[in-house]
Protein backbone atom coordinates (compact mmCIF):
# COMPACT_ATOMS: atom_id res chain seq x y z
CA UNK A 1 0.00 0.00 0.00
CA UNK A 2 1.56 3.48 -1.15
CA UNK A 3 1.35 6.09 1.19
CA UNK A 4 -1.63 8.13 -0.21
CA UNK A 5 -3.46 5.24 0.30
CA UNK A 6 -2.82 5.08 3.69
CA UNK A 7 -3.77 8.24 4.31
CA UNK A 8 -7.08 8.30 2.32
CA UNK A 9 -7.90 5.07 4.49
CA UNK A 10 -7.36 7.24 7.98
CA UNK A 11 -9.45 9.52 6.29
CA UNK A 12 -12.30 7.78 4.86
CA UNK A 13 -12.12 5.28 8.08
CA UNK A 14 -15.25 7.81 10.61
CA UNK A 15 -16.93 7.89 6.95
CA UNK A 16 -17.27 3.88 6.40
CA UNK A 17 -17.56 3.12 10.51
CA UNK A 18 -20.50 5.69 10.33
CA UNK A 19 -22.83 3.67 8.39
CA UNK A 20 -21.55 0.08 9.31
CA UNK A 21 -22.04 1.29 13.45
CA UNK A 22 -25.95 2.16 12.12
CA UNK A 23 -25.82 -1.32 10.81
CA UNK A 24 -24.79 -1.15 7.16
CA UNK A 25 -22.70 -4.09 5.74
CA UNK A 26 -19.92 -2.94 3.79
CA UNK A 27 -19.77 -4.20 0.67
CA UNK A 28 -15.90 -3.91 -0.51
CA UNK A 29 -15.60 -6.24 -3.25
CA UNK A 30 -17.05 -7.28 -6.42
CA UNK A 31 -17.41 -10.17 -5.43
CA UNK A 32 -19.35 -9.03 -1.85
CA UNK A 33 -21.92 -7.06 -4.04
CA UNK A 34 -22.55 -9.98 -6.23
CA UNK A 35 -23.14 -12.61 -3.59
CA UNK A 36 -25.57 -9.55 -1.80
CA UNK A 37 -27.56 -9.35 -5.30
CA UNK A 38 -27.84 -12.87 -5.68
CA UNK A 39 -28.83 -14.18 -2.56
CA UNK A 40 -30.43 -11.08 -0.83
CA UNK A 41 -34.22 -11.67 -0.08
CA UNK A 42 -36.84 -8.77 0.48
CA UNK A 43 -36.17 -4.83 0.35
CA UNK A 44 -31.94 -4.03 0.50
CA UNK A 45 -31.57 -0.23 1.49
CA UNK A 46 -28.05 0.51 -0.75
CA UNK A 47 -26.14 3.79 -0.04
CA UNK A 48 -23.19 4.34 -2.03
CA UNK A 49 -21.12 6.18 -0.04
CA UNK A 50 -18.97 9.33 -0.32
CA UNK A 51 -16.42 11.48 0.87
CA UNK A 52 -17.90 14.54 -0.12
CA UNK A 53 -19.49 17.21 2.01
CA UNK A 54 -23.41 16.46 0.83
CA UNK A 55 -22.92 13.02 2.19
CA UNK A 56 -21.56 13.69 5.32
CA UNK A 57 -23.65 16.43 6.37
CA UNK A 58 -26.91 15.44 4.50
CA UNK A 59 -27.13 11.86 3.03
CA UNK A 60 -25.16 9.41 6.08
CA UNK A 61 -27.28 11.58 8.39
CA UNK A 62 -30.20 11.30 6.55
CA UNK A 63 -30.79 7.67 5.91
CA UNK A 64 -29.36 6.70 9.86
CA UNK A 65 -32.11 8.50 10.54
CA UNK A 66 -34.74 7.51 8.26
CA UNK A 67 -33.64 3.65 9.45
CA UNK A 68 -33.97 4.40 12.73
CA UNK A 69 -37.25 5.84 13.02
CA UNK A 70 -39.11 3.16 10.20
CA UNK A 71 -41.39 0.88 12.32
CA UNK A 72 -40.76 -1.72 9.65
CA UNK A 73 -37.48 -2.00 8.49
CA UNK A 74 -35.31 -3.21 5.04
CA UNK A 75 -34.41 -6.23 5.44
CA UNK A 76 -31.04 -5.64 4.26
CA UNK A 77 -28.69 -2.65 4.52
CA UNK A 78 -25.58 -2.39 2.80
CA UNK A 79 -22.95 0.05 1.71
CA UNK A 80 -20.34 0.64 -0.88
CA UNK A 81 -17.77 3.52 -1.32
CA UNK A 82 -17.37 5.52 -4.40
CA UNK A 83 -13.93 6.78 -5.08
CA UNK A 84 -12.66 4.33 -2.65
CA UNK A 85 -13.86 0.58 -3.62
CA UNK A 86 -14.02 1.20 -7.09
CA UNK A 87 -14.47 -2.27 -8.74
CA UNK A 88 -17.51 -3.12 -5.57
CA UNK A 89 -19.35 0.45 -6.22
CA UNK A 90 -18.54 0.09 -10.30
CA UNK A 91 -20.29 -3.93 -10.19
CA UNK A 92 -23.18 -2.30 -7.62
CA UNK A 93 -24.27 0.60 -10.21
CA UNK A 94 -24.05 -2.24 -13.31
CA UNK A 95 -27.46 -3.52 -11.52
CA UNK A 96 -28.93 -0.09 -12.06
CA UNK A 97 -27.41 1.08 -15.18
CA UNK A 98 -30.90 2.46 -16.13
CA UNK A 99 -29.38 5.76 -13.86
CA UNK A 100 -26.30 7.89 -14.53
CA UNK A 101 -23.75 7.25 -11.66
CA UNK A 102 -23.82 9.69 -8.68
CA UNK A 103 -22.65 9.63 -5.14
CA UNK A 104 -23.41 9.72 -2.65
CA UNK A 105 -26.78 8.20 -3.82
CA UNK A 106 -29.38 5.66 -2.29
CA UNK A 107 -31.14 2.77 -3.83
CA UNK A 108 -33.79 0.74 -3.02
CA UNK A 109 -33.70 -2.91 -4.52
CA UNK A 110 -36.56 -5.19 -4.18
CA UNK A 111 -38.03 -8.10 -6.15
CA UNK A 112 -34.63 -7.94 -7.78
CA UNK A 113 -35.23 -4.89 -9.77
CA UNK A 114 -34.40 -1.37 -8.89
CA UNK A 115 -37.48 0.06 -6.73
CA UNK A 116 -36.32 3.73 -6.28
CA UNK A 117 -33.29 5.72 -6.76
CA UNK A 118 -32.16 8.93 -5.07
CA UNK A 119 -29.39 10.41 -6.87
CA UNK A 120 -26.77 13.23 -5.80
CA UNK A 121 -28.86 16.19 -7.25
CA UNK A 122 -31.89 15.37 -5.07
CA UNK A 123 -29.52 14.84 -1.76
CA UNK A 124 -27.41 18.16 -2.37
CA UNK A 125 -30.31 20.17 -3.02
CA UNK A 126 -32.41 19.42 0.22
CA UNK A 127 -31.88 19.77 4.09
CA UNK A 128 -31.39 16.68 5.95
CA UNK A 129 -34.92 16.52 7.37
CA UNK A 130 -36.09 16.52 3.99
CA UNK A 131 -34.04 13.65 2.33
CA UNK A 132 -34.68 11.80 5.86
CA UNK A 133 -38.78 12.42 5.25
CA UNK A 134 -38.63 11.15 1.96
CA UNK A 135 -36.76 8.07 1.95
CA UNK A 136 -38.88 7.45 5.02
CA UNK A 137 -42.24 7.74 3.18
CA UNK A 138 -40.83 6.00 -0.01
CA UNK A 139 -38.92 2.82 2.22
CA UNK A 140 -42.27 2.54 4.43
CA UNK A 141 -44.46 2.34 1.01
CA UNK A 142 -41.79 -0.11 -0.40
CA UNK A 143 -41.10 -2.35 2.43
CA UNK A 144 -45.34 -2.51 3.35
CA UNK A 145 -45.96 -3.79 -0.29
Amino acid sequence: MNAYDEYMQGIVKPMRSELTNAGFKELVTPEEVQDHMANAEGVSLIVINSVCGCAAGLARPAVISAVEELEVKPDNLVTVFAGQDQEATATMRGYFEEVPPSSPSIAIWKDDQLAYFIPREQIESNSMETIKDHLSGVLTQIVSS
